[in-house]
């Protein structure tokens, strides 16, 4: 993937993981599932990757668009 392609890709990635994200927040003074458990720090590793993915397809869609002028 190249330029354009590569941006929109992160984008939507960066999508996808705000609406999880949004998702997952405690609602009615409940908090989620898996608060609690032993998934709890993995669901924020995989978070802080979802987003350092989609920054990083970001960026780098964003340099190819440079670099190709």
């Amino acid at each position: 993937m190249t330029g354009v392609p590569l941006m929109l890709a992160g984008v939507a990635v960066m999508a996808v993981t705000v609406a999880v994200f949004w998702a997952m927040l405690p609602r009615g003074g409940r908090l989620n599932r898996f608060a609690g458990t032993e998934w709890e720090p993995y669901i924020g590793v995989a978070f802080c990757s979802a987003v350092a993915l989609s920054l990083t397809m970001l960026l780098s869609g964003a340099l190819n668009l440079i670099g190709s002028q």
